[in-house]
């Protein structure tokens, strides 16, 4: 008999959601291995901010998640739109060039609800509205951003929390300081355990059935520099030290297809003060999404992006990643006092750098190109628009820039004329990386002849094909959770599967 029925690589959203549903289906002796000590647990998801993107054709529909919010946000289903499955799906396919994969971005997409439904009642995970998030108020109500209405209560810290709590409660074994060096394979083609590497040196485990669910390379300058190229080897890292892309080399020592877009990633603008690790304690509090109510310019004095093209959730790892592309890997956002009441509350961790004109701005900041900053801001000023002109911060306004400037901005394009005038810095955060492994519907790992490796699942970031260039905020999130849940449901199936022909034999 084997050690466990199923062991469970990683510790992140995605994985413990594997390991619970592992156990709802039947799994008796299931265990998580989880690299990082304790205090360093849970992986990317504690950085995050927990906000959950999923479908539904009515607001009350999400009423069982945040009962009280109603009493707590004045005319609170008043602000939300209805987010039916096909609109989510368009998202997607939009923000990713229309390259994601089509079957389990369907996956994705139909489970959404249910999924964030099962992580609250079976994974006992507490929700509140996203009010921080993904709210704009607007003639004193408030308007949701489409669906992403729901976050984890207290973010990414509590959604990690309640996870290891509903593990531990029900009997899952969770391994600290256990790092995963590669996997165990049988003369028939099956997964049969994990080598390991802990405090008292290294051994082998062994299963039924292996889920892997350990992440990206995102931590790895090695891996960042030779499959997304120099800027990004060099990109402050927003989450977890710790993912390594161990478990992606380990699934393709043993054929595992590599799937998707390994030159992408997800690189958030954080501030460019922090340090080349995004603190722990501060969680996702680096972020700076307000971007599309400022003008941004990189070190040479030049705008580089349409800071308004769309809402910031369905901009900003496109434009991480255009900001580490940039001189210095560095931009300054630039907003006058107009929007600064609009500004999320993460900016509060910064102090900015403020002025009275825009020229004593300028020389405060450390462009290369001080003159050229200046002329920039004057030239956008003179295509700006009024407030008057029908600008609105709760949806895409269309509020451009008049005609003549190079580089329009499409949308919320208020001219910088209300002083004093705020300067905050910018550079990209790497969060997860894009390229992962090809998994069929029921979340098994596909080899590179095309078939299934027995015995071995796969979820959450190390999930390749669903992100190409971009991401919907709150996407990965639900993403995890879906197939965490499935790779569970299959790990465990095949598990039983495996004893029976044991026993039988």
């Amino acid at each position: 008999m084997p050690d466990y029925d199923v062991i469970v690589v990683g510790a992140g959203n995605a994985a413990l959601a594997s390991a619970v549903s592992a156990k709802e289906n039947g799994a008796e002796r299931v265990v998580v291995l989880e690299k990082a000590p304790r205090e360093m647990r849970g992986g990317n998801t504690h950085w995050s901010g927990g906000v959950l993107r999923f479908a539904f054709d009515e607001p009350e529909e999400i009423g069982p998640l945040v009962p009280n919010a109603s009493e707590e946000i004045e005319n609170f289903y008043e602000g939300i739109m209805p987010y039916p499955r096909e609109d989510y799906h368009g998202d997607l396919m939009r923000v990713t060039g229309g390259r994601t994969d089509p079957v389990l971005s369907r996956i994705l997409v139909d489970n959404s609800k249910d999924t964030v439904f099962w992580m609250n009642e079976v994974g006992k995970v507490p929700m509140e509205p996203a009010l921080s998030l993904s709210a704009v108020k607007r003639d004193n109500k408030v308007i949701w951003a489409r669906g992403l209405v729901v976050r984890a209560k207290h973010e990414g810290v509590g959604l990690s929390k309640s996870w290891f709590k509903t593990a531990e409660a029900m009997g899952i074994e969770i391994r600290y300081g256990t790092a995963a060096r590669s996997l165990v394979q049988g003369d028939d083609g099956r997964i049969s355990g994990v080598k390991i590497r802990d405090n008292e040196g290294v051994k082998t485990l062994t299963a039924h059935a292996v889920i892997m669910g350990c992440g990206g390379f995102e931590a790895n300058v090695q891996m960042r520099t030779q499959h997304i190229g120099v800027n990004i080897g060099g990109a402050k890292v927003r989450g977890t030290p710790h993912n390594q892309g161990d478990g992606l080399k380990m699934a393709m020592d043993v054929g595992a297809m590599p799937w998707g877009q390994w030159s992408g990633c997800h690189a958030t603008p954080i501030s460019a003060d922090w340090g080349e690790f995004a603190p722990r304690e501060m969680t996702d509090r680096s972020n700076r999404l307000s971007y599309v109510y400022s003008v941004m310019l990189n070190r040479k004095g030049k705008r580089f992006v349409d800071e308004g093209e769309d809402a910031a959730l369905f901009t900003y790892a496109k434009f991480g990643r255009a900001i580490l592309a940039e001189p210095g890997a560095k931009a300054w956002q630039i907003f006058d006092s107009k929007v600064l009441h609009l500004l999320e509350p993460r900016y509060s961790t910064s102090d900015p750098i403020v002025a009275d004109t825009l020229e004593d701005l300028v020389d405060q900041l450390d462009f290369e190109d001080p003159k050229q900053a200046l002329a920039t801001l004057k030239e956008y000023n003179e295509h700006g628009r009024d407030e008057d002109e029908g600008y609105d911060p709760s949806r895409k306004d269309s509020l451009a820039t008049k005609d003549g400037l190079e580089l329009p901005k499409t949308n919320w394009a208020l001219k910088l004329d209300k002083p004093p005038y705020h300067a905050y810095s910018a550079t990209g955060g790497i969060t997860f990386t894009f390229g992962g492994l090809k998994i069929t519907e029921d979340a098994q790992v596909v080899g590179t002849d095309w078939r299934g490796i027995d015995g071995l699942y796969c979820c959450g970031e190390m999930v390749g094909g669903l992100f190409y260039d971009n991401y919907p905020a709150g996407t990965g999130l639900v993403s995890g959770a879906t197939f965490g849940r499935i790779a569970g449901r299959s790990a465990a199936q095949a598990a039983a599967e495996a004893a029976g022909k044991a026993k039988a034999a």
